[in-house]
């Protein structure tokens, strides 16, 4: 995983509320837990008319060539609602997606994304309305998004986000909970040395 400072990219403009897990990828394709090749199946009841990803919906929005490439989603309310499973979002991560925007997430799944490095950005509605009619009058169109400065640009306009500090920090330095514990090591061994000791002077705790 790649250090996420800022990124530039197409936004694809998913224009649905409370879009729940299980359509983001339906519960058939759940079977592997490597994280990889879940993008082929993003969406799949919404991007393929048949089970075998053979005849491709025109009307959904994914098929236009235009967002082929596109690595923003610009979303609606409650987005990954539903049942907790996590590839959801390795779907969207292989898919292509660095960065979703939307004015709220399910719980699970917004602690998941942070968990895989996946950038969620919470937005006030005016705010996605707004870019909801930028993004629809303007196709194509790419925004950039700092997690250094906190803020999205796009056509001379900087719109503020707010992040937990701390997810921030693990983002910007890409930690995961394994650096995090690596970072306190010297104190788990200072503890386990003191537990140790004491056990040794109190041999009653180890007959």
């Amino acid at each position: 995983m790649f250090k996420f400072t800022e990124h530039n990219g197409v936004v694809v403009p998913l224009d649905i509320s409370n879009i729940d897990t299980d359509a983001i990828i339906p519960k058939q394709f759940l079977q592997k837990v490597n994280k990889v090749g879940f993008g082929k199946y993003l969406f799949h009841d919404w991007r393929f008319i048949d089970k075998n990803q053979l005849k491709i919906n025109p009307n959904f929005i994914f098929n236009n060539d235009i967002y082929k490439n596109a690595s923003i989603l610009l979303t609606r309310e409650n987005f990954g609602c539903g049942s907790s499973r996590e590839h959801a979002v390795w779907s969207l991560l292989d898919y292509g997606f660095k960065v979703i925007i939307s004015s709220s997430f399910s719980d699970i799944f917004y602690n998941n994304s942070f968990n895989n490095k996946l950038l969620l950005v919470i937005l006030e509605k005016k705010d996605i309305d707004y870019l909801f009619n930028l993004v629809n009058s303007k196709i194509g169109i790419s925004f950039n998004v700092s997690l250094i400065n906190k803020r999205i640009t796009v056509d001379n306009l900087d719109i503020p986000f707010q992040i937990d500090d701390f997810q921030r920090l693990c983002l910007l330095n890409n930690w995961d909970n394994i650096d995090l514990t690596m970072k306190i090591n010297h104190k788990i061994k200072s503890y386990e040395d003191n537990i140790s000791s004491f056990l040794l002077e109190r041999p009653e705790f180890t007959s």
